[in-house]
């Protein structure tokens, strides 16, 4: 008795000895953000130069956005709030509605997000290489902070994270703006929102990345690189990078700003599994001003001028600029990011701009794509048409369905069409996919949750769609 009585003692006395280490190495955790020494300067092999033009469809030349397929739901068909309608399940969300310098994290604020103290999960429910099932839930970092309660399907209230995970969900993708409260911002008065937080900018990101991590999930992050929704209608130019007139400049610029989002997760202990390089990039980024009419969802706006406009079709080597800082900066930061670049409608865009990329040499691992039947982006067999046929072309890229809906009409469920696009993903061997906003509903297709009130109530006809591949999926709930 006495031996073992010493024994735990010594074990008692080593794990305090440990736990006052820690303690102390946490200091040295506490730092501002590490500079890089390429911020201001990117090599020129990493520059990709054309001085040709793309042809791009008709259809997607035009500025206006009754002409261009807008796909990012909150912000088309319209450009306003009753594009996200109602339905009989009352799906709806009931709360619809700067500066130049480079900011830092003030070292305060990076003690919160610090990685020892991160409440991680025991185990992660994701793994490189296994199939990625996953969700974009970024407006339900507002719907936490408005008191929104969440049921599952077996009536019981749970997190977001944990309703997901019990489904077999593992991996969450996140939207970021660059300044979300800058005067044509995401939260800009009168549009709709009943709080001015700027959710999406860094500080958002870094407070929910530490809960995605915690839940033991893949973190995809989503750069818009704009103050507000950036899709294939309008890629409006931040208000932090208005005042730059040349598009090496701006290029820096996004190295600079990239680097130091990235960075900043990567010292909480949050860094993403894979980057957006832009939102639903069709014909470019960075390409679109507002004009003294902006509305809250971006239009109208008007055209940047050549000198920084990163519009593929007029200007590849500045698109080529533009996304090669963004790459370079995420290798930068970590050699492990796995990088992506996203589109909308593969079946109508995809394969020039593929040809036309790869013209450009730019060095990504995947290309994914939103993909909403509801848009006339096509159907699982189609995709899966697509993916073979240009997988061929380019053996070396990854596929995946960056978002897509389970309703092929607007705001109606149908039944199969989740099942049917996730099965077809996993036989071609694609990455996986992302359910887009799994509370709202519209012209882009249904929700998976039901509004009551103030609180949400995962649908079984929904959910239960999900428990049934999890097996074919080779995934299990957690």
């Amino acid at each position: 008795m006495s031996y073992l009585k010493f024994t735990f003692n010594a074990s008692l006395w080593l794990v305090v000895f440990f736990l006052l280490a820690s303690c102390a190495d946490t200091n040295d955790l506490v730092s501002t953000t590490d500079s890089d020494p390429h911020i201001t300067e990117l090599s020129s092999e990493a520059i990709a130069e054309s001085s040709s033009s793309v042809e791009i469809p008709e259809e997607n030349t035009s500025q206006s956005s009754s002409s261009i397929e807008t796909t990012n739901p909150e912000a088309s068909e319209g450009a306003s709030s009753e594009a996200i309608t109602d339905n009989s399940s009352s799906s709806r969300d009931p709360f619809e509605r700067s500066s130049s310098s480079m900011r830092r994290l003030s070292s305060s604020s990076l003690a919160l997000f610090s990685s020892s103290s991160i409440a991680s999960s025991n185990h992660s429910v994701y793994q490189p290489g296994d199939f990625i099932l996953g969700a974009d839930i970024s407006k339900f970092q507002e719907y936490e902070a408005r008191g929104v309660r969440i049921y599952d399907t077996d009536g019981q209230q749970k997190n977001i994270f944990e309703i997901l995970k019990n489904h077999g969900f593992n991996f969450i993708r996140l939207k970021t703006f660059v300044d979300p409260a800058s005067q044509y911002g995401y939260v800009a008065p009168g549009c709709g929102e009943t709080s001015s937080e700027a959710f999406g900018d860094k500080a958002h990101i870094l407070a929910y990345a530490k809960k995605i991590k915690g839940a033991g999930m893949g973190f995809l992050l989503d750069f818009h690189y704009s103050d507000n929704w950036a899709d294939p209608g309008k890629q409006i130019i931040p208000e932090r990078f208005r005042s730059i007139n040349n598009i090496d400049e701006l290029a820096d610029s996004i190295y600079a700003y990239t680097y130091d989002v990235l960075n900043a997760l990567n010292l909480a202990g949050t860094l993403p599994d894979m980057v957006h390089i832009g939102n639903e990039i069709t014909d470019g980024l960075l390409r679109n001003l507002p004009v003294s009419n902006t509305n809250c969802w971006g239009e109208p706006s008007t055209t940047a001028p050549a000198s920084v406009s990163a519009q593929l079709s007029k200007y590849p080597s500045n698109f080529a600029k533009i996304i090669n800082a963004g790459l370079a900066a995420t290798k930068a930061v970590s050699p492990e990011i796995i990088t992506s670049l996203h589109i909308e409608s593969p079946l109508k865009h995809g394969s020039w701009w593929l040809s036309e990329v790869a013209k450009l040499k730019l060095q990504f691992d995947v290309i994914a794509f939103s993909a909403y039947t509801a848009y006339n982006h096509g159907t699982p067999p189609e995709w899966k048409t697509f993916i073979q046929n240009e997988s061929k072309k380019h053996p070396h890229l990854k596929f995946l369905i960056a978002e897509y809906s389970g309703g092929t009409s607007p705001s109606k469920w149908t039944p199969g069409a989740s099942r049917a696009t996730n099965l077809m993903l996993k036989e071609v061997g694609a990455m996986g996919s992302f359910y887009w906003e799994p509370a709202l509903s519209g012209e882009w297709g249904a929700a998976a949750f039901e509004w009551k009130g103030n609180s949400l109530y995962a649908k079984e006809e929904a959910f239960s769609e999900f428990d049934g591949i999890l097996d074919q999926l080779e995934l299990k709930r957690h």
